[in-house]
Formats: C-alpha cells, sequence, structure tokens
C-alpha cells in the first residue's frame, strides 16, 4: 500500500491510474520518475525504511507516493545504505514494465540515494552507484538525491 499527501492510502492499481493521468494532462510537459529511500533507527534494533516514487512535472510541481517497511533486526550502516538502494531499485522495476505499458517508457528513472562526499557514507559511494548504474538507472547522491534526503526522509 502507498500513501501520498494528495491521493491518501493507494494501491498499486490505482497508483498506476493516477500517475498515467497525471502525465497525460500535459504530453508536451517535460517530467522526471524519480525513486529514493531513506531509513531511521527508531528503538532497540528497529528500522524504518521509506521508498518513496515522484512524478516530478518540471517547472510545475510534482505528485510523490511513499510506502514504509520495518525490519526488527540489527543492521549495520553498510547494509542499511545497501537495503535502501535494493529498495529503490525493487521500486524501480515495480514501475518500469507499468511505464513501457502506457508508452512513458521515454522517462528514465531516476534513483536518489542518501550517500554522499561527506560522512561515513562516503566510503560506500562507488559500490551503491555502479550497483544502481549496472542495473540501467540514472543515480543521484547527496547534494542532489532530494528524493531520499527531503521525500523519503520527511516520512522517517
Amino acid at each position: 500500500m502507498y500513501r501520498s499527501p494528495t491521493y491518501g492510502e493507494v494501491d498499486l492499481d490505482k497508483l498506476k491510474n493516477i500517475v498515467s493521468t497525471y502525465m497525460s494532462q500535459d504530453k508536451k510537459g517535460r517530467y522526471e520518475i524519480i525513486v529514493g529511500t531513506d531509513s531511521q533507527k527508531l528503538r532497540g534494533h528497529c528500522y524504518d525504511f521509506v521508498s518513496a516514487l515522484i512524478v516530478h512535472h518540471v517547472g510545475h510541481g510534482g505528485i510523490y507516493f511513499w510506502k514504509r517497511e520495518l525490519f526488527d533486526k540489527q543492521i549495520s550502516l553498510k547494509e542499511r545504505i545497501y537495503r535502501e538502494a535494493i529498495m529503490s531499485l525493487e521500486t524501480s522495476e515495480n514501475f518500469i514494465n507499468f511505464f513501457k505499458i502506457n508508452g512513458i517508457s521515454k522517462y528514465n528513472i531516476q534513483i536518489h540515494v542518501d550517500i554522499g562526499h561527506n560522512g561515513e557514507t562516503r566510503e560506500l559511494i562507488n559500490e551503491v552507484v555502479g550497483m544502481i548504474r549496472g542495473s540501467g538507472y540514472e543515480v543521484k547522491i547527496k547534494p542532489d538525491s532530494f528524493g531520499a534526503s527531503k521525500v523519503a526522509d520527511r516520512h522517517t
């Protein structure tokens, strides 16, 4: 189940209809499809992971949807970052076929990861960026990864 500040709780079919309708309203408009995941340690060994799917109508705002997964297991920072990247890849794969079926295939999905050149995650940049690029996606890191560091982070 996905959630949206605009549409509330939506299942996958409703989400696909909303995105298709939204993008068909301005067929000449420029759109960016962005997926980002962020996580937060809650208490003990529990972690909150949130993946966001953003449809950015460049120059005109956008809409987004998010879903939450809770993990009750102790994990390292490296494992958290990899889990975030894998969740973003899974979310992207769920939509890539839908986009092709609905004629939206001209839009490449960007994956935004919550890592950057400052802080503990800098040592993971080459590995994580390589994994995502190797899967065929464009990838953005901090400070350009707002899909993870702003949108998904808002809901963790």
